[in-house]
């Protein structure tokens, strides 16, 4: 009876630190040529091994519900001996029910990164304490990437790993912060400390509710009963060119139009002409840039 006990409580354990992220890790460096290349291949292998071997959430995932992803990072300057920088290319993807599709929940680059790095540097999970800024910026984008997923299945699921960034956010030492503006509050700026002002500002609340109707009751029921989820996605979309209306250039709206133009155009390729116009308009008003692209669907 012990040792079955004993047993059991093994596997509870086991299932309690199942990790969430599954990020393929690339780091690239073509025009870095005084640094020994095997540092940038330990820093990938580093980075993977952080990201994908922590339990973030507690929360018990099986191999098919991990959060998959990748983050591509290209070294672009070389500092000094152990100090570089470079552009973090992040994208998540999520899995639609009931289909072999997969939507992409972000896709951001984050410009200009500064970080300091020697071989079999350890990186640590920095929620609370500021450690390096190359933890601090990896474990900032890890509950970034688990609060999206979280929000898109649940209203506001994400709430908790917000905080904790947010909490990240302001352990950040003033010197550091003027280092790396992205960390720093500067109006304007569309950087890491922005991303989560917008995402806990209550005048946001309706872009975060449309988001979970968007993906769970829209996109996820599109199999079965494709005009209802039309309906509901053209009634998300609506709350999102009314947030960009109240809160123009907010970066959460740009998020959004990065991740999810392609998937938009395609599926009011097939709409009724009435959510044809409707979408067309709200998407061109909230991302012009993209205007001629969102011509397809009229």
């Amino acid at each position: 009876m012990k040792y079955s006990l004993l047993i059991f409580t093994l596997l509870l354990s086991l299932k309690a630190t199942t990790q969430e992220l599954n990020i393929r890790v690339e780091v690239d460096a073509p025009n870095i040529a005084t640094t020994d290349p095997k540092v940038f291949e330990d820093l990938e292998q580093n980075i993977s091994e952080f990201l994908n071997g922590t339990n973030w959430t507690g929360d018990d995932f099986e191999d098919h519900e991990k959060i998959e992803g990748s983050l591509k990072i290209t070294v672009s300057d070389e500092i000094s001996s152990t100090a570089f920088a470079g552009d973090f290319f992040i994208q998540s993807l999520r899995p639609v029910f009931n289909s072999n599709y997969t939507t992409q929940l972000i896709n951001y680059v984050d410009q200009g990164v500064i970080f300091d790095y020697r071989e079999r540097q350890p990186i640590r999970r920095s929620e609370d304490n500021y450690s390096d800024n190359l933890s601090s910026i990896l474990t900032f984008y890890a509950l970034t990437l688990i609060a999206m997923d979280y929000d898109s299945f649940s209203p506001r699921g994400g709430d908790e790993y917000w905080q904790k960034a947010n909490n990240l956010i302001n352990s950040i030492p003033e010197s550091i912060r003027s280092a790396d503006e992205k960390w720093a509050n500067k109006i304007g700026e569309q950087n890491r400390f922005t991303l989560i002002e917008n995402m806990l500002n209550p005048r946001i609340k309706p872009f975060r509710q449309a988001f979970y109707e968007y993906h769970r009751l829209s996109l996820d029921a599109m199999t079965i009963d494709p005009d209802k989820s039309k309906a509901i996605m053209t009634s998300a979309i609506t709350a999102i060119g009314q947030v960009e209306k109240e809160l123009p250039n907010n970066m959460i709206v740009q998020m959004f139009t990065d991740a999810k133009h392609l998937e938009i155009i395609e599926i009011y390729k097939d709409a009724t002409r009435g959510e044809q116009e409707k979408v067309n308009k709200i998407m061109t008003k909230i991302d012009p840039s993209r205007a001629d692209e969102y011509n397809q669907i009229r």
